[in-house]
């Protein structure tokens, strides 16, 4: 396959996770592995036509064979890639436990609030090394495109969509133990995940509008009447959901590739993160203490950045 990109610029980017290898709607026509100064991606990027004409960016998030854990994505050089491409807008697509009765495995929901159980383990800001930057989180998602997503989901039939919850991030790869499942339907957590963040930080850092879509395979572990959740049980709810998921991209896609010019602008070009990584790190360090090469680094998202405070 060809390694050139189209043309037109790469401005809409699908991220694929358990299950979501494949998408009909897309024809490839281009791939890049671009070395960031936080190393490759987790996959070569597929660059797509959409409707024959409209470059989308995908990307696996677990590697083209599924061969990297939750806590072995390499997530800054994922988000890193996509944006040095072009890409300001990114929909991805989790397999997630329920943490409620009522949202079901097959169910689809879009989260708008993270809670962060991780361990720090995993790499999780652009900003450090000598260049400290503290960019807003309060709410971790973007309104304009989950009010897309949502949209299309409730004009589709086959669909079962939950516009709103907490997604529960765990550290993983193991799941949950009973207690820590009950822990966190007490904390009202919605559903339950391992991979928004740092995704959802990192894309927060790097201006880009982001929205995680769960993919409800199971119960987790707290539900006493159901089977508690493995690998397989897993994989088999993913192949079942694949035909939905598959629709929704489809209908999400021609949504936000057909919008007016004011709503582009604000829902894929993400024009209203536009310089918030600058305010947040140019009245901190001080320019006389940066570490250049972390300056250097930070220029592969935003080239001129720093050069001038």
């Amino acid at each position: 396959m060809p390694t050139n990109l189209p043309s037109d610029p790469v401005r809409i980017a699908i991220i694929g996770g358990t299950g979501l290898a494949v998408l009909p709607c897309l024809h490839p026509v281009a791939t890049v592995n671009p070395e960031t100064p936080w190393g490759r991606p987790s996959s070569p990027i597929t660059v797509a036509l959409f409707n024959g004409s409209t470059p989308i960016a995908f990307l696996a998030r677990h590697g083209s064979c599924h061969q990297f854990a939750p806590h072995e994505v390499p997530f800054r050089a994922n988000i890193a890639a996509l944006r040095h491409i072009g890409v300001r807008c990114i929909v991805a697509f989790s397999a997630v436990g329920s943490l409620q009765a009522e949202i079901k495995p097959t169910d689809f929901v879009v989260p708008d609030q993270i809670i962060d159980n991780t361990k720090g383990v995993r790499p999780f800001t652009f900003f450090e090394d000598g260049v400290v930057g503290h960019v807003g989180f309060a709410d971790p998602f973007n309104a304009r495109l989950a009010k897309v997503i949502k949209g299309c989901a409730k004009a589709m039939d086959g669909i079962v969509l939950h516009d709103k919850g907490t997604i529960i991030v765990i550290e993983g790869p193991q799941f949950s133990t009973r207690a820590e499942s009950n822990l966190y339907r007490s904390w009202g957590g919605t559903i339950i995940g391992m991979n928004a963040v740092p995704e959802a930080k990192l894309a927060r850092e790097a201006e880009m509008a982001y929205q995680t879509v769960g993919m409800v395979t199971d119960y987790d572990c707290w539900h006493s009447t159901e089977e508690v959740v493995n690998a397989e049980m897993v994989v088999q709810a993913m192949d079942a959901n694949g035909e939905n998921a598959a629709k929704l991209i489809e209908a999400l896609l021609h949504r936000l590739t057909t919008v007016d010019e004011a709503e582009y602008e604000t829902t894929v070009m993400a024009r209203d993160l536009k310089g918030g990584s600058l305010g947040a790190t140019k009245s901190m360090t001080k320019s006389e203490w940066r570490n250049q090469g972390t300056v250097k680094r930070l220029q592969y998202l935003f080239p001129g950045f720093l050069e001038d405070t």
